[in-house]
């Protein structure tokens, strides 16, 4: 890959923050990361960026405004709609991961709680992030 992946992560836990950069660059990824903390900061920071991200990482449970209504509101945005969205959350409840997929979620992963854990979800973002589409 010549340029770096855009991606926008949303997510208000350090740590997991921390467990996805680490995994990409175990991964060799080239990547800029922006880091979004709170659910109604998501939509005001995709509508100023100069280039929109590749793909957004989405947990659910954001502080403000839930990853739900955050993942609603940008799939019915013309302007945001095609980005790939993969939620990425502790959740495993499939009404959970019916409405996200159902919503335009392009991948519904439950979050892994080490560093070989989200070594394992990089091949699956990575080619989400590259191939705009559901996998």
């Amino acid at each position: 890959m010549s340029s770096p992946l855009n991606i926008l992560l949303v997510e208000d836990d350090q740590d997991d923050v921390e467990l996805m950069q680490d995994a990409l660059r175990d991964n060799k990824v080239q990547f800029s990361m922006d880091i979004v903390r709170q659910g109604d900061k998501v939509l005001p920071y995709l509508k100023s960026c100069k280039n929109l991200p590749s793909v957004i990482l989405l947990d659910l449970n954001l502080p403000k405004m839930h990853g739900r209504e955050v993942l609603s509101r940008i799939k019915l945005s013309e302007d945001l709609k095609q980005i790939p969205v993969v939620i990425l959350t502790t959740s495993s409840s499939q009404t959970e991961r019916e409405f996200c997929l159902s919503a335009g979620a392009s991948k519904f992963l439950t979050k892994p709680s080490t560093v070989e854990g989200f070594n394992k979800t990089i091949d699956t973002i990575l080619k989400i992030a590259l191939q705009g589409q559901k996998i």
